[in-house]
């Protein structure tokens, strides 16, 4: 009968050893499955699957693990008192299943199932919570602009939001940007010279696909020296009647506008009257009114606008004829009484009969 050698008892004790040793540093706790990221609307609800083999007899946390770790649950046991929160445990798969409903914004984050072996030993794995969130444009883009005519502009959009927006600029009426573009996508829309044909609403708009997306205008002034024009250099009109003279100006700041004679600054009084009508921030409508026409008002009016940035003037001439303009002499009758204006109205008669027959 064969009986074993005390060598051979010793052999198997060690084989036995390893063999448990073996099989012990295979059934370390480990997570097989720990569900991917997921991309969720505000009020919608998602599922976090952590399944973890031979961790019957360890913790298994899940943690929100941002920049100040929250504990959620341990073990099958919910620690967060908050109902959209909810935790379930398949004994089949060994899958914890940590459930949140009406999602909000601020469950955006990084969630972690670990199981935790020891003080220093853990096993670790990750699911990434993004909400989608509609744009909103940040407080420190920009909200207006005053630059001079020749210098450089750069205006900045940036917004918040889930997927990252998108920044699109464009201008008041679809107009042409300076880009020689009718859109510009980017956070940064530069102008490397600017015009004072460049002034106006500038849109900076972000959209991500949610919900409308977002908007802020922002307005650009450009400062620039005054340009005069004149729809009437020349203009005619009978003694004794008003005439309009009209200059139109752009300038930016306003200018300050006067209207001179003979290198003589004129001023409102019984010859003349001086008004100014503001269109835009940068046009200025002026009218010289030549208060019943004497022989001396006739010649060069000179229209002349200053501002910081430089100035500009443009001439009206008054000459004389015989029959009135209109307007805005229509109705009018300068001289009193009915006697006179009978006069006046047989003297205009007389004078076209005279023109019609010397024909």
């Amino acid at each position: 009968m064969w009986r074993p050698s005390i060598s051979n008892c010793v052999w198997s004790t060690l084989l036995l050893a390893i063999f448990v040793q073996q099989t012990l540093a295979q059934r370390t706790p480990t997570i097989s499955y720990i569900t991917q990221e997921q991309i969720k609307d505000i009020g919608g609800t998602v599922e976090f699957d952590c399944s973890v083999q031979y961790a019957k007899e360890y913790n298994v946390l899940f943690l929100k693990t941002d920049s100040d770790p929250v504990f959620l649950s341990t073990g099958s046991t919910l620690v967060i008192k908050d109902s959209r929160f909810s935790l379930r445990y398949d004994p089949n798969s060994s899958t914890y299943k940590l459930q949140i409903k009406d999602i909000q914004e601020t469950d955006a984050g990084t969630y972690t199932c670990q199981v935790v072996i020891s003080t220093v030993h853990k096993v670790s794995a990750e699911v990434k919570l993004s909400v989608r969130r509609p744009p909103v444009i940040s407080d420190n883009s920009t909200q207006s602009v005053v630059a001079s005519e020749g210098s450089e502009v750069q205006m900045e959009c940036y917004a918040s939001g889930y997927p990252t927006p998108t920044i699109t600029w464009r201008r008041e009426n679809n107009a042409i940007l300076p880009t020689d573009s009718a859109t510009y996508v980017g956070n940064t829309l530069r102008i490397k010279s600017v015009k004072k044909e460049d002034r106006g609403t500038y849109y900076c708009v972000a959209d991500n696909g949610v919900s409308k997306g977002d908007r802020r205008n922002i307005n650009v002034e450009v400062e620039f020296a005054p340009v005069i024009t004149v729809p009437r250099p020349r203009l005619g009109q009978a003694l004794q009647y008003d005439m309009d003279l009209e200059c139109h100006i752009e300038a930016y700041p306003p200018p300050a506008i006067v209207w001179t004679k003979d290198d003589i600054q004129l001023a409102n009084n019984q010859h003349y009257s001086i008004s100014h009508f503001a269109t835009a921030d940068e046009y200025t409508d002026s009218t010289l009114r030549v208060i019943t026409v004497e022989k001396r008002q006739y010649g060069d009016y000179v229209c002349k606008a200053t501002n910081r940035f430089g100035e500009a003037e443009a001439r009206v001439n008054l000459f004389e004829t015989i029959i009135p303009v209109c307007p805005p002499a229509c109705g009018q009758a300068y001289i009193a009484g009915a006697e006179d204006v009978s006069a006046t109205s047989f003297a205009l008669v007389g004078i076209l009969a005279a023109l019609l027959f010397a024909r």
